[in-house]
């Protein structure tokens, strides 16, 4: 863990995201080692892509209606699926939820949600496991942002993200207008302007919309 830690932070700089100026992330930047580095160069290292390293505009969107919503999470159980750099989950933490847990498969997503968390002073669980199917008991709040860039990603999720709905919680989706993300069945509550890097997509400033995810 030590090793992995200090490769977060030999590859990434303390940045506040455009959206989020109350929270502090290790991000990669135009001057850092993982901005640079090219996909050949990941997999000769044999590293997951760095999904962890960047704030996600549909991350951020979450988040921020979460900080300026407070009274949503206050007090709640709160799941942050495929959490990337813990953005929502440390929002969440910020806005005052009972417990909060960031869900992600890549072990140094993990540790770089727990570098995160510490570095806000905010008290998250990070949760390695496929979490995809499983009726997350006890949670009130499900948050995704980001999960339907990828058909193969879009058709396992939003499936289970509708039955998590229709069994009760609040399930809070945040995109950009993804190629697929359903044309149904979502309820907007939020929008932002995001600025953003056309380095990672494909203008300076991205719209993301907050989506109540309505039962299947």
């Amino acid at each position: 863990m030590d090793d992995i830690d200090a490769f977060i932070r030999a590859n990434t700089a303390p940045t506040r995201p455009p959206l989020l100026p109350e929270l502090v992330l290790h991000l990669a930047t135009e001057v850092t080692p993982l901005w640079q580095a090219t996909e050949e160069t990941l997999r000769r290292t044999g590293l997951p892509p760095p999904y962890w390293a960047f704030a996600w505009v549909g991350g951020q969107a979450v988040a921020r209606y979460i900080l300026d919503h407070p009274g949503s999470v206050a007090g709640k159980r709160v799941f942050d699926f495929a959490s990337g750099s813990g953005i929502v989950a440390l929002a969440a933490s910020r806005a005052g939820a009972a417990a909060v847990t960031a869900a992600e498969i890549d072990p140094i997503a993990v540790a770089a949600i727990r570098l995160n968390a510490a570095a806000n002073g905010c008290t998250v669980e990070a949760d390695d496991g496929d979490q995809i199917g499983d009726a997350l008991a006890g949670i009130d709040i499900v948050c995704a942002g980001d999960v339907c860039y990828e058909k193969p990603m879009s058709d396992r999720v939003m499936p289970w993200l509708r039955a998590l709905a229709g069994a009760g919680k609040t399930v809070l989706l945040g995109d950009p207008g993804r190629a697929y993300r359903p044309q149904d069945g979502l309820e907007e509550i939020a929008r932002h302007q995001v600025p953003t890097s056309v380095e990672i997509e494909d203008r300076a400033v991205r719209e993301a919309v907050v989506w109540r995810v309505l039962p299947g």
